[in-house]
């Protein structure tokens, strides 16, 4: 069994660059590689050609290892739709919640099934590379943790543990990693990666020299900072550096950034537009100049619409549709923009919830038990284009409103229930040419690929990983395992 972990000292410290750009660096090696998650917790999935629903990050790393994207890359992905409550979707399939009481005792048959998967990739595949998830120090978790130290220990797997310089601390983050963990966990972690570091590395080299001699374990490397490097998994938006390049954007978009929005990395592909000023919307204020306005997906359609009303940006959206200016909804957003938003049985929270939507689409939501998860093909704007269900949400047209893509159309207020379709560059660019027409702009094709352009930046991510990380010795510790008599640190030498 060939495999290694990839740790943090924290959540969002890089385990899924990592992760992505050594999938990418073996596959051209021609290695067999497979990308693995045993737990994944995020808004932000995909469906693969069966129609089996995982995490966004392990698609887009199934596709950096030239490989096709399936269930068992990531058996649990825990989707909030609460502080205190998950959607659980097991082996690509909806499988209820899982609630902060039951959080420890309802893990057990979770970690059966992850240790399943991974031992299929495993017989399959040259090696596994897999992304844990937070943080393994957290010690008050390690009962019942299958996807850190549980999934090393299951699975005899060498750790490699990634810091995020930026956040300061690092070198303290990283021994306290190893020094909290039990005797047995020690023993299977093998050394650091360094990510996102600026600056004159001979500073850096000391202190690393020096983390190298307390731990007795290797760095493995330091990833530079890399302005074009983002990754279209990522569960958060983060549009920063990806504004119009030349300063003088044709079109304005607003996204609306909602508190628990969901499949973020539909506006990924607006971002990559050279002619779009793409910004994120939290007040009214933000919209009142916008051409185009988008509201995203969401795991809470009426809470988060509650949001919006608070917060006065249900009332910039009727002004800026009354000005004759696009909106875009995309599944939840599409289902705020109808007439009204029913929950019969709970699926959200509370059973019965009935809410008037914004009165945008003549459309109406009800949502279903029974969780669509497709793709889709289709024709829109004269352009065909495809997309992926995600949802419970069964809309309603009326007679007002005219197909789109899954979802409604009435003049300038579209909806779709199809993610992804702005990722068809022939659709994208008939899309914003017809905001273009609707706002009196002028709006030149950008000829810019969607697929062209994530292909670049795996590119990229496995060129650094190549230049800056030991590729060879990190190989080596996936085929032989940790490396044999590591130290065991104070004071998790004592447990």
């Amino acid at each position: 069994m060939s495999g290694i972990l990839v740790a943090g000292t924290s959540s969002d410290a890089g385990k899924s660059v990592v992760t992505t750009g050594l999938c990418r660096s073996l596959a051209r090696a021609g290695v067999k590689v497979a990308p693995f998650k045993a737990q994944n917790l995020s808004n932000n999935s995909m469906v693969c050609a069966d129609g089996a629903e995982i995490g966004r990050a392990q698609w887009v790393q199934a596709v950096a290892a030239s490989t096709e994207p399936e269930a068992a890359m990531n058996p649990v992905l825990l989707k909030p739709g609460s502080d205190l409550r998950s959607h659980v979707v097991v082996m690509g399939r909806p499988a209820g919640t899982l609630g902060a009481d039951d959080f420890a005792d309802g893990r057990e048959p979770l970690a059966h099934t992850a240790y399943a998967a991974f031992d299929d990739l495993a017989s399959r595949y040259d090696v596994v590379v897999a992304e844990g998830a937070g943080s393994p120090a957290e010690v008050n978790l390690r009962a019942g943790d299958f996807v850190n130290m549980g999934l090393a220990r299951h699975a005899g797997l060498p750790t490699v543990v990634v810091g995020d310089i930026d956040r300061g601390g690092l070198l303290a983050a990283m021994f306290g990693t190893v020094a909290l963990l039990e005797p047995a966990d020690q023993r299977l972690l093998a050394g650091f990666v360094v990510n996102k570091f600026r600056g004159d590395l001979d500073l850096l080299r000391p202190g690393l020299e020096e983390l190298e001699r307390l731990t007795g374990r290797q760095v493995y490397g330091v990833l530079p900072w890399h302005p074009d490097l983002w990754l279209d998994s990522e569960g958060t938006l983060d549009l920063a550096g990806r504004r119009a390049r030349d300063g003088r954007a044709a079109l304005k978009v607003a996204v609306v950034r909602l508190p628990r929005i969901s499949n973020v990395t539909d506006v990924d592909a607006l971002g990559i537009e050279p002619g779009l000023d793409v910004v994120l919307a939290t007040d009214p204020r933000s919209l009142a100049d916008a051409d185009l306005v988008v509201l995203p997906g969401t795991r809470a359609t009426i809470a988060d619409l509650a949001w919006l009303r608070e917060r006065g940006l249900d009332r910039a959206i009727h002004a800026h549709a009354a000005a004759g200016r696009p909106v875009l909804g995309i599944c939840g957003g599409l289902q705020m923009l109808g007439r009204s938003v029913s929950d019969p049985g709970g699926v959200e929270g509370e059973p019965g919830a009935q809410v008037e939507g914004l009165g945008l689409l003549d459309v109406r939501t009800d949502f279903a038990s029974q969780k669509v998860l497709r793709l889709s093909r289709g024709l829109a704007l004269d352009s065909s284009t495809s997309g992926y269900e995600i949802h419970h949400g069964v809309v309603s047209r009326g007679a007002d409103a005219e197909e789109f893509l899954g979802g409604a159309r009435s003049g300038h207020v579209l909806g779709t229930m199809w993610h992804g379709s702005l990722e068809g560059d022939a659709f994208r660019t008939a899309f914003l040419t017809e905001v273009a027409r609707l706002t009196g702009h002028l709006w030149e094709p950008s000829g810019v690929s969607f697929a062209a352009a994530r292909e670049t930046r795996l590119e990229l991510l496995a060129d650094l990983v190549e230049e800056h990380l030991d590729v060879t010795a990190i190989a080596s510790l996936a085929t032989d395992g940790a490396p044999h008599g590591l130290p065991v640190l104070p004071p998790g030498a004592d447990r």
